[in-house]
């Protein structure tokens, strides 16, 4: 990274006043305490708040300069003033140029997540299409993730879907194997693909030499960089010359691969040929909501796109928000060579130098106004705009929903956060508690939380003294966990509820389940949280649900009514929730041996002692002598397992 130095000034002393009672002008102090042993030169600043915890990361060409702006924070917007008042220290590291603070930058936003910094949270990975190159015949195959193989990586694609498709077309036209090496190693005769003509079937001696195969690679290799027409041209030319010799079976073959060729080729709908290996961003803003449509265009063909709505943008310049898009998304995806923008961002050039310091070669920004560019450009942006309207219209159904709730739970307001939460368990077994958060944004599946239940043994009467299927004491134990750690953050923040903070609980159960939470929320003096029990109607018909609020009667809603049907999708949301982590949990039991729980055994002795006695159950039962007849099983392991087994003689 370049990185030359790094360096941090000591935190303000234990005397100073909390943060929240310090103000916006007491902050400023706190960081102009750093300006005096600050250097005038590129770097990357972090603003820590309470515990030491990241607020923001910045990054800037004169580090000097840029946090001396943040001693007058009445020049500054409401949200930075807030984040100056909360800023308790600062860390500092300097860099060789300021395109590589700008990639440090992007870095520490994507691992830390920092509360005042626009944030891209969807960070998938994009699969692509490898092409391996270890080999004698190599292989094609699907790939996501870190480019650890030997091989040619071609993509990225915007969908699993456009992948697939394109394998199918590189296995009609070009007939390489999509095996693993040790099925290739294993095989003595061609698999089914070979005799539906999607494979040459390499694996079986005779069937395709290793320069016809390797032909074959380097044509599909052609065909990913956008040379399909080159080779459409060279089949038609076999075809015909097949043709006039009467060999009509290899030219059906090249027929045949042509229609494939052509059949991915339309389904390109922009697909101009002037522009080859490019990313098309373009940003809509309206409203106070941001969308980034993403384009994708390798070897001169369209490989999908992409939407991304930038969370905490609200309010910021569009360049600024497109600018900050950019460097996060180039930092867990490689750009390409030319990446064509809807509008201009502050810092061009270096952003450009920045991305071509992340690819190792020259990355060109460009907002093209006119000819194929500027028409894929409208597209994008066409398309972001369609995006925003549709995520607009589903906050507006949403508000109108919660709005809705908040008359029918008396809250005050709309619910800015709601959690819901259930229990899972097989009579105690594997016990589960589950928590899901819904909110104007919809299902808020980064926030979902699992707790593996601890009071509850799974063979005998819990740790806490409460029997396994005791639903009243899991309840407990889980919204006492959760609340303990939201007291534990609130004291970390000053003492300030954020936006983590529930409007509303909604407890799978009914008069019961709700009586213990309002009793946890009792025990740990928390006030001003709604909490109501939704228990299954008769015979447990959806529909036919009870709302249960304190002190109140029992509700029930009409069957058809639109609250009834959100509160169904919440419970049912934290019902799958809930049983799917009990599901795993339960599925990883299962496959825990107890061989695993035996010290100094490991991978390898486990192993021998299966292969010698057939199962775990029979090593237990197997005595001394018959233990130390496995191989690599001392007398002395032997003597240890048995005693582990029989602790009693």
């Amino acid at each position: 990274m370049g990185v030359i130095s790094s360096m941090q000034t000591p935190p303000p002393s234990s005397s100073d006043q909390p943060v929240a009672a310090l103000g916006a002008s007491l902050g400023a102090a706190v960081i102009e305490r750093y300006l005096k042993t600050l250097p005038a030169k590129p770097g990357v600043y972090r603003m820590l708040g309470e515990g030491g915890k990241v607020l923001y990361v910045g990054k800037a060409k004169n580090l000097k300069k840029r946090v001396a702006s943040y001693t007058k924070p009445e020049r500054q917007s409401v949200r930075i003033r807030r984040m100056v008042a909360q800023t308790q220290a600062m860390e500092f590291v300097t860099t060789h140029t300021e395109a590589e603070a700008l990639l440090l930058e992007a870095n520490l936003i994507k691992k830390l997540a920092p509360r005042y910094n626009i944030l891209l949270r969807d960070d998938k990975s994009f699969p692509e299409i490898l092409v391996t190159s270890a080999h004698d015949f190599p292989r094609v195959l699907k790939h996501r993730g870190a480019r650890k193989v030997k091989g040619d990586y071609f993509g990225p694609f915007a969908s699993v879907w456009a992948v697939n498709e394109t394998l199918t077309v590189l296995q009609r036209a070009f007939f390489l194997r999509t095996c693993t090496d040790s099925v290739f190693a294993n095989r003595s005769r061609p698999c089914l693909l070979y005799q539906i003509k999607r494979c040459s079937g390499p694996c079986v001696e005779g069937k395709v030499d290793h320069d016809r195969y390797a032909q074959l690679v380097d044509e599909a290799r052609q065909f990913l960089q956008g040379k399909s027409q080159d080779i459409q041209k060279r089949l038609a030319r076999e075809m015909q010359a097949a043709s006039d010799a009467m060999e009509y079976e290899k030219a059906a073959e090249c027929r045949d691969r042509i229609r494939a060729l052509t059949r991915i080729q339309q389904h390109q709908d922009i697909n101009p040929g002037t522009v080859m290996d490019a990313d098309v961003v373009a940003l809509s803003h309206k409203n106070g909501l941001n969308c980034v449509q993403v384009f994708f265009f390798r070897g001169g063909r369209n490989f999908g796109n992409r939407a991304y709505f930038p969370a905490q943008a609200k309010g910021e310049d569009t360049a600024e928000v497109l600018e900050a898009f950019l460097g996060q998304f180039y930092a867990a995806h490689i750009p390409p060579r030319e990446i064509l923008l809807s509008e201009d961002i502050p810092n061009t050039e270096l952003v450009a130098d920045a991305l071509a310091v992340r690819a190792e070669r020259k990355v060109k920004l460009t907002r093209p106004s006119r000819g194929d560019r500027a028409g894929l450009v409208a597209h994008a942006l066409e398309n972001a705009r369609d995006a925003l309207a549709r995520r607009s219209a589903e906050y507006a159904t949403q508000e109108k929903m919660l709005e809705e709730m908040a008359v029918l739970f008396g809250l005050d307001h709309p619910p800015n956060r709601i959690e819901v939460y259930d229990n899972s368990h097989v009579s105690g077994t594997n016990a589960v508690g589950g928590m899901i958060v819904a909110g104007p944004e919809g299902f808020r599946k980064n926030a979902y939380r699992k707790f593996n239940i601890r009071g509850a043994s799974n063979a005998e009467g819990g740790a806490d003294g409460y029997e396994p299927g005791d639903d009243y004491a899991m309840m407990r134990e889980v919204l006492t966990r959760r609340f303990k750690r939201a007291l534990k953050d609130i004291a970390e923040n000053g003492g300030e509820r954020g936006a983590e903070w529930p409007d509303l609980l909604l407890i799978d159960g009914g008069r019961g389940q709700l009586g213990i939470a309002l009793e946890v929320l009792k025990e740990l003096d928390i006030e001003g949280i709604v909490v109501a029990g939704v228990a299954k109607g008769p015979d447990r018909n959806a529909g036919r649900e009870r709302i249960f609020l304190p002190g109140l009667a029992p509700k029930q809603l009409h069957e058809r009514d639109q609250v009834l049907y959100y509160i169904q999708r919440l419970r049912d949301e934290a019902h799958r929730f809930a049983i799917g982590t009990h599901r795993g949990r339960r599925s990883k039991a299962q496959q825990h041996s107890k061989l695993d729980d035996i010290p100094s055994i490991g991978a390898k002795r486990k192993k021998a002692l299966l292969h010698h006695f057939g199962s775990a159950k029979a090593v237990e039962e197997a005595g001394q002598i018959d233990l130390e007849a496995v191989d690599g099983i001392s007398k002395a392991t032997a003597k240890q397992i048995y005693d582990w087994f029989h602790p009693e003689t």
